[in-house]
C-alpha cells in the first residue's frame, strides 16, 4: 500500500521527516494502471477522491476531464452547498472492482481541476483545524457535555466545518453548535463516529510495532468477539487483546478462518476419555500440529500430549464401553509436569 500523499512523492510535503506525524492516507495500489483497456473509446468515468484522514468517496467525471493519481480536484459537496477539495487516488478500471463491493446509487460530480486560488483557500483552512479543534474541546468542556471531539474537517471552500465526536449516550449539542458558530463564523455539522473510526482518524502505533491497520489500509470494520481469541487458543487477557480504541483488535479476525478450518478435524474439547487409570480431560490443543494435551481429573498438573487420531480412536472405543490404556502409553513425548508456585508470608 502507498501511504504517502502526492506532495510526499514530489518531496513537497509540509510534514517534517523526523516528526511523529504522517499523512494518514488509505491510498490503494493501482495494479491495473499499466494495463490498457480494450475499450479505449469507453473509459470509466468514476474516480476515487481522498479528503482528510480516512474519508474517501467516489465521484463522477461527467466533463471527461483528464485526471491522474495525485491531481487536486474541486468536487460537489455532500450537502450540495458550495464545493469541496480533495486528491484523486484511484482512476480507471480498478474503480469498477471497488464499486462492486459498495451499493452506491447516486454519485456527486467533479467540477474541475482545482485552481491555485481554491488550493490556497483549502490549505489555509487545513492549517487552522488544529487550533480550532483545541478551542472546540474547551467549549464542550465548559458546557459540561459528555462527549469527546476527536477531529475537525473544513469543507474545501471553508463554508462548513464538520466536527467528529464520540459519545457513549445520546448527546444534546444544540448549545454547542450555537457556540461553535459564534466563535468560528461558519456552518457547523456534528457527526458521531465509533471508537474504531476515532482510532483511524487519530492514528498511532499498535502493540505489534506497526502503524494501526485502520489508519493505513483497513477500511471496513467487522465485529470482533472473544470467540475469535478462544478459537486461536489465546488467553482472555483484555489488556492484551484490546487496541488503542479500547475495543478488541481487528487482527484477531485475520487468521480466524484458518483456525476454524483446522479445528474441524478435532473432537469436542469438552469430551472426556476413560482410561484404566481414570477419567482424563483436555487441557490444551495445538491446532496446526494436530496434538492435544490431556490430564487425569485427579491429577490436573501432569499433562500428556497425544495425537488427534488416537483421541478419536479412544472416543470410539469409549462409545462401545471399552476402556483405553493409560495416558502414559498413549503419549508421544515425555510427560509435562505443571507445578503450582506457593509463596510464604515473610512479613515480620
Amino acid at each position: 500500500m502507498n501511504k504517502s500523499c502526492s506532495d510526499c512523492l514530489k518531496n513537497k510535503c509540509d510534514k517534517k521527516k523526523n516528526s511523529f506525524v504522517k499523512c494518514y492516507n488509505l491510498n490503494g495500489l493501482d495494479w491495473l494502471s499499466n494495463i490498457q483497456s480494450p475499450f479505449e473509446y469507453h473509459k470509466h468515468d468514476i474516480v476515487e477522491v481522498r479528503f482528510k484522514n480516512d474519508r474517501k468517496e467516489f465521484f463522477l467525471n461527467q466533463e471527461k476531464i483528464s485526471l491522474c493519481k495525485g491531481d487536486i480536484v474541486t468536487v460537489e459537496s455532500k450537502s450540495g452547498m458550495g464545493y469541496d477539495v480533495g486528491t484523486v487516488i484511484l482512476t480507471g478500471e480498478l474503480v469498477k472492482l471497488q464499486l462492486r463491493n459498495k451499493n452506491i446509487e447516486i454519485l456527486k460530480k467533479i467540477y474541475r481541476k482545482s485552481t491555485y486560488k481554491e488550493i490556497n483557500i483549502w490549505k489555509s483552512f487545513r492549517k487552522k483545524e488544529f487550533k480550532i479543534l483545541s478551542k472546540a474541546k474547551k467549549i464542550a468542556k465548559n458546557l459540561n457535555i459528555s462527549m469527546k471531539i476527536c477531529d475537525v474537517e473544513y469543507q474545501g471552500d471553508g463554508e462548513k466545518a464538520i466536527f467528529y465526536y464520540t459519545a457513549e449516550n445520546r448527546v444534546d449539542f444544540r448549545k454547542l453548535i450555537k457556540e461553535l458558530a459564534l466563535h468560528f463564523h461558519t456552518r457547523i455539522e456534528m457527526r458521531q463516529i465509533g471508537y474504531r473510526q476515532e482510532a483511524a482518524k487519530i492514528g498511532g502505533i499498535g502493540s505489534c510495532g506497526r502503524e494501526l491497520c485502520c489508519s493505513t489500509w483497513l477500511k471496513n470494520f467487522k465485529s470482533v468477539t472473544t470467540n475469535s481469541a478462544k478459537y486461536q487458543q489465546l488467553s482472555i487477557n483484555i489488556q492484551k487483546l484490546t487496541g488503542q480504541c479500547s475495543k478488541l483488535k481487528c487482527c484477531l479476525n485475520y487468521e480466524l478462518d484458518a483456525y476454524l478450518t483446522s479445528l474441524k478435524d478435532f473432537p469436542d474439547f469438552n469430551s472426556k476419555i476413560y482410561t484404566e487409570k481414570g477419567i482424563a480431560q483436555c487441557m490444551k490443543i495445538d491446532v496446526f500440529k494436530k496434538k492435544m494435551w490431556f490430564s487425569y481429573v485427579k491429577n490436573p498438573n501432569t499433562w500428556f500430549r497425544i495425537e488427534v487420531k488416537k483421541i478419536k480412536e479412544i472416543l470410539e472405543k469409549n462409545k462401545k464401553n471399552q476402556i483405553a490404556p493409560p495416558l502414559e502409553e498413549l503419549s508421544t513425548i515425555n510427560v509435562i509436569h505443571k507445578t503450582e508456585l506457593t509463596f510464604k508470608d515473610l512479613s515480620i
